[in-house]
């Protein structure tokens, strides 16, 4: 398993793993524990007992009551963690009071869940069961994952993917793209007269994730998955030099080469979130490997493994036996 670091542009960057690819697992482990799906909660007289009974131990000042059931700073932390990613922007403030109000939900659902004795269904066990496994699969590598980011582990993948990096050419450039070749051609015209390409770029260019800046695309390589057209006409240029009209299949283009160097290898921080990644998410692969090879596993829904025999060549048929004597 190795890293190739990508381009060493911030923007480029992808961002560190959450490691909470169970949350909904989490979720619905919470509102499991929640319901009344003990003895005990099986005496409560109301709703509200049989969580207040079963609800686990937050821990932190209680900031709102449910029907009884208390929610802790650790129950909002622990909502946020699962769901944070999928809030809108807003306020501290309004985020709080989504999440009160996200648990609050949860617990009058899980209430109604107990009023219809959905918990005492043929299957809840079971559910139950995979929810606590599928957790704890979680937080085990999750474990695994934040042990192995050391300082040390993330300087030397960082130290072996610059070693295996190659010299490699990269260009930066702009361009404004039109409808049809004689927009071009026109274009280009007015910029060979002293036109400035960033400002006809702004008024004239129809791709608008790069209009805005100019026209400008940033630094590439011929391997990145831009246009092939407007790569291969790109390297081909010299720096400042214009293009003639280019055609693709979005249109057609005109080219300013702003520059032309070697590419430059990343900053150890700018690439440590890929580094983080690449470490966690070996480490979890490494130690399910270990884990796989030290344990006994049967399938039972169909026949044993047959030994392996040595593959024929293609073409080849089994060496033919000596035929038996004709019996008289």
């Amino acid at each position: 398993m190795t890293l190739t670091l990508l381009c060493h542009r911030s923007d480029r960057a992808p961002r560190a793993p959450s490691l909470r690819w169970l949350g909904l697992a989490a979720v619905f482990a919470l509102t499991l524990v929640a319901s009344g799906c003990s003895k005990e909660a099986e005496k409560a007289s109301t709703p509200g007992a049989k969580m207040q009974n079963t609800a686990t131990k937050g821990t932190g000042p209680v900031v709102a009551k449910v029907n009884g059931v208390e929610i802790r700073e650790s129950d909002l932390a622990m909502a946020e963690e699962d769901i944070g990613q999928q809030l809108p922007s807003t306020s501290p403030e309004a985020k709080r009071d989504y999440l009160v109000a996200y648990i609050g939900d949860m617990i009058l659902l899980t209430e109604a869940a107990e009023a219809k004795k959905l918990h005492q269904s043929e299957n809840f066990e079971q559910y139950l069961e995979f929810a606590r496994k599928k957790l704890l699969m979680g937080k085990v590598l999750e474990t695994e994952a934040k042990a192995a980011v050391t300082e040390a582990a993330l300087r030397k993948v960082y130290d072996d993917a610059i070693k295996q990096m190659k010299p490699e050419e990269e260009v930066r450039a702009r361009h404004i793209l039109v409808e049809t070749e004689d927009e071009a051609k026109a274009i280009r015209d007015g910029l060979q007269k002293g036109a400035d390409f960033a400002e006809l770029a702004k008024q004239k260019s129809k791709d608008t994730s790069t209009a805005a800046e100019g026209g400008d695309v940033g630094y590439f390589t011929n391997k990145e998955q831009m246009i092939p057209e407007f790569t291969e006409a790109a390297f081909k240029l010299e720096k400042g030099q214009l293009s003639e009209p280019v055609k693709s299949p979005v249109g057609w283009h005109v080219i300013k080469l702003e520059d032309k160097r070697i590419k430059q290898a990343p900053k150890f921080d700018e690439a440590r979130l890929q580094i983080e990644n690449f470490v966690m998410r070996k480490a979890q692969a490494d130690y399910m490997t270990k884990l796989r090879e030290s344990a006994k596993v049967e399938r039972l829904d169909k026949p044993a493994a047959q030994p392996q025999t040595t593959p024929m060549a293609p073409g080849m048929a089994p060496e033919a036996k000596p035929a038996e004597p004709e019996k008289k």
